[in-house]
């Protein structure tokens, strides 16, 4: 591997609302667009997906020629399952993540037929407008913890150094659909982003790995992980002593969390 093909960052996107694919006004939408002239100019080989929307029982891993998009979303305007990001697959990388991962003494899986679900295709849209970058996801395990998803990203940290690009796809704040909108930013959940920002810059991976004794309104934050363990898996990418950097804050209805963060590894 050419030394300039090497990466050292790891990013964890807040991807919100799908309908940020066709809603202008959704603030995220515009710092997406600006990622290769503000965030991020150099143009990795492949990307790895970890998207808070594929959950499965062991660690799987989407090993395809070619993604087509999976509309996971319901009740939407009709133009959002129109919408196409014909990215090609990345099964090499597929097979290298199943391989660092069963080293590392992790059961894996492939699957050979998933697509690209709106966690990943809908942020990439803005990021990698060409779709000419393969991409392949790896999904979740909800039912276990901070520190599982941590230990994943360990696993993967070597793809870095081989140009691969690691982005977690989650929201930093996700409360159930029910929760009321605030005026504003709501009180919880500006306490919560603000501990996770502040966890994350000084450093204090272990007490984000434990969130769930360590995070203030973490239950309402985060009444179900799965939009949460993205940002584990790109903490751990990052490696140990890896720097974390706020890239992006922003609301909507002042409860769902728009948070972005940069990992760059010591």
């Amino acid at each position: 591997m050419d030394v300039k093909d090497m990466i050292r960052e790891t990013f964890y996107i807040s991807h919100g609302t799908p309908m940020m694919a066709i809603n202008k006004s959704v603030p995220a939408r515009s710092f997406l667009k600006g990622w290769r002239e503000e965030v991020y100019s150099k143009k990795p080989k492949s990307i790895l997906v970890i998207s808070a929307h594929w959950e499965t029982d062991l660690p799987t891993i989407s090993a395809v020629n070619h993604s087509d998009l999976i509309y996971d979303f319901y009740g939407f305007p009709a133009p959002m399952y129109q919408l196409k990001y014909p990215a090609p697959g990345a099964p090499d990388l597929a097979t290298r993540v199943q391989e660092l991962l069963t080293v590392s003494g992790f059961k894996c899986a492939l699957d050979k037929k998933r697509g690209l679900d709106h966690g990943s295709w809908v942020p990439l849209m803005f990021m990698y407008p060409d779709a000419n970058i393969p991409v392949c996801q790896l999904s979740l395990q909800s039912h276990l913890d901070g520190t599982h998803h941590y230990k994943l990203g360990r696993a993967l940290a070597p793809l870095k150094e081989e140009g691969v690009l690691v982005i977690g796809s989650g929201s930093s704040v996700h409360p159930s659909n029910d929760t009321p909108h605030a005026v504003g930013v709501a009180p919880w959940a500006a306490e919560f982003d603000n501990w996770l920002e502040e966890a994350l810059t000084s450093g204090r991976y272990e007490d984000v790995n434990n969130y769930q004794t360590k995070a203030p309104n973490w239950k309402i934050a985060h009444p179900w992980p799965e939009h949460f363990y993205p940002l584990h898996v790109a903490m751990g990418a990052a490696g140990e002593n890896a720097k974390a950097e706020l890239i992006h804050r922003s609301w909507e209805h002042g409860t769902l969390g728009y948070a972005c963060y940069k990992f760059t590894s010591s």
